[in-house]
């Protein structure tokens, strides 16, 4: 007896976006479940930041469909994706470092007291309620008051996280988020994407790292120049498939025919590809 999945929170059907005559994706299938990480990984120019910027709300399709919770939508601002519980978390993180972690918490929705004209932010509040919430998702810091720009690379990462959980994100979406982090660092943070996972939330992490994805991934889907170049269940691709997708196994294999044909190349030192495992493409 297998399991049912659940009914995916974000899909796209084979999703295009063209700028005029430039064609930047066309013809991508994703589905984001609940309590599942899918991870989307691509080179340079792959299509990932326009994907990204269809699922956030920036930009809208131009073929294809879009679905939230099974319903057709054209998003127009990152506002409405958030209404309907899509958060993304860039790299730049939206904080201001001189700013206390408390008040990055709240960034732009600060809580307050009292009646005008006498209204005033809620201090106490938000402290409490900020460390509540990195607490639950497995975050101590000794002092919210310390400037958000004093975190590490990881810590500044969950941070962002934990917000965007705090304000109702029910997908998440993570762009590079370990891209500028040493190892140590990128742990910290691919741990607590899978925090949000046992919380339930659909998560998307944007990546070029197939070992980071792979330690967290539950499905993997690799761009290539705009079109779906792999889609695989973790149960269906080995580490060592994936990152031949990444790097361009086909490309390779026959980089390698060419370069023993020119001659003076040892191919014996080149990758080669290899297959996913059965039923994964």
């Amino acid at each position: 007896m297998t399991d049912t999945l659940p009914a995916p929170l974000v899909e796209l059907r084979g999703a295009g976006k063209s700028y005029g005559t430039v064609r930047a994706l066309h013809g991508v299938d994703l589905a984001v479940l609940p309590g599942r990480v899918t991870c989307v990984l691509g080179d340079n120019g792959a299509g990932k930041s326009t994907l990204i910027k269809i699922v956030s709300g920036l930009h809208q399709h131009t073929a294809g469909e879009f679905l939230v919770d099974g319903e057709p939508v054209r998003l127009s601002t990152p506002r409405e994706a958030l209404d309907r519980g899509i958060a993304a978390v860039y790299q730049d993180l939206a904080t201001i470092p001189l700013m206390p972690v408390w008040r990055n918490f709240f960034l732009g929705s600060e809580l307050t007291r009292g009646r005008w004209p006498l209204r005033r932010l809620d201090i106490a509040r938000m402290k409490r309620t900020a460390d509540e919430e990195l607490r639950a998702m497995g975050i101590v810091l000794d002092d919210l008051e310390q400037p958000v720009g004093t975190l590490s690379g990881g810590q500044r990462q969950c941070v962002a996280i934990a917000r965007a959980v705090h304000f109702g994100a029910r997908v998440l979406i993570l762009d590079e988020p370990t891209a500028a982090l040493g190892v140590k660092q990128s742990g910290v943070v691919l741990k607590y994407i899978a925090a949000a996972r046992e919380r339930g939330l659909g998560v998307i992490f944007i990546t070029h790292n197939p070992h980071h994805a792979y330690l967290v991934g539950d499905h993997f889907t690799v761009l290539r120049l705009g079109t779906l170049d792999l889609s695989a269940a973790r149960g269906d691709i080995t580490l060592e498939a994936l990152t031949n997708h990444m790097a361009g196994g086909a490309e390779l294999v026959a980089l390698k025919r060419e370069l023993a044909d020119v001659g003076g190349v040892d191919t014996a030192t080149l990758p080669t590809a290899a297959a996913p495992r059965e039923g994964s493409t």
